[in-house]
């Protein structure tokens, strides 16, 4: 079921989401509409909370719009080490439509997460995956892109997207 995306500056973007406890019934379903409501925005990652749910997981699937749809689920994910090295670049966000901001991140990270089946991943993500990871755990945190911008990058932008 694809699920309405909230928009910015609904409060629910800007609180902490709780740890996912079980992976049950439930939160399988939230999982499967998440990722056909980010197929469908059409967005490359999607937080719970971008669909109205306070609960640590995102999906993602950084290459599908180039070839075939590798979606990633990912459950109280946890950033371990990220590197000294940083990119800046242009960054959207489905819950902000129509902005587009340069926004720093580490080059590379070393994520952990359960999947959908219970099993824990670590790995080294690195190019545009590190990006879209670390902007969707952004989400996790209540962070959104206007968060990570200078003040009066995000003062322009805000006024903008309000206008």
């Amino acid at each position: 079921m694809i699920r309405p995306i909230v928009l910015w500056p609904d409060p629910i973007l800007s609180q902490i989401c709780a740890p996912i406890e079980q992976i049950d019934a439930p939160v399988q379903q939230l999982a499967t509409d998440m990722l056909e409501t980010m197929y469908d925005a059409p967005g490359r990652g999607l937080a719970a909370p971008q669909v109205g749910v306070l609960l640590r997981m995102f999906v993602m699937d950084t290459a599908w719009k180039d070839g075939d749809r590798t979606p990633t689920v990912v459950i109280n994910p946890n950033i371990t080490d990220r590197s000294d090295q940083s990119v800046i670049g242009p960054e959207g966000c489905l819950s902000i439509p129509g902005v587009t901001a340069d926004v720093t991140r580490a080059a590379e990270i070393t994520m952990q997460w359960t999947g959908l089946d219970g099993s824990l991943f670590v790995e080294r993500l690195t190019g545009f995956t590190a990006i879209c990871a670390q902007h969707e755990f952004d989400h996790l945190e209540g962070r959104v892109t206007f968060d990570r911008l200078t003040s009066d990058v995000r003062s322009i932008l805000q006024a903008e997207y309000l206008a």
